[in-house]
């Protein structure tokens, strides 16, 4: 008797029962290449060994050179916060200003409640 398993990352895997009692097999996931140990009895997963992870860098100089843009993306990006904070002072006052003219054209008449019109 014969049976089949699928893997989360579509893999199928067929185990033949008569044969696989006491046996584990290794498999490596097709998705992301890490080796899976699965039970033949079971079907089901014993261990999980991740994939070993790829290099972000080829080498010192390209990982020197990332790491200096970086730092001068941080350093640009400090200045204009500065440079935004130099100038709130500015704005506020402006705001300020637009909210005090627009106060003034209102009406300085009070709404009418239905309470006053009793």
């Amino acid at each position: 008797m014969a049976w089949s398993k699928e893997s989360p990352a579509g893999a199928t895997i067929s185990l033949g029962m008569a044969k696989t009692k006491d046996t584990t097999f290794e498999v490596a996931c097709p998705d992301c290449g890490a080796m899976l140990k699965i039970d033949g009895a079971t079907g089901l997963v014993v261990s999980h060994t991740p994939a070993p992870r790829k290099r972000t860098f080829e080498d010192l100089e390209t990982a020197a050179k990332a790491l200096r843009e970086q730092g001068e993306r941080s350093e640009s990006i400090f200045r204009q916060s500065v440079d935004a904070e130099k100038n709130k002072a500015d704005l506020l006052e402006k705001r300020f200003a637009e909210a005090m003219r627009k106060a003034k054209e209102a009406p300085n008449d009070k709404p009418i409640r239905e309470i006053d019109l009793d």
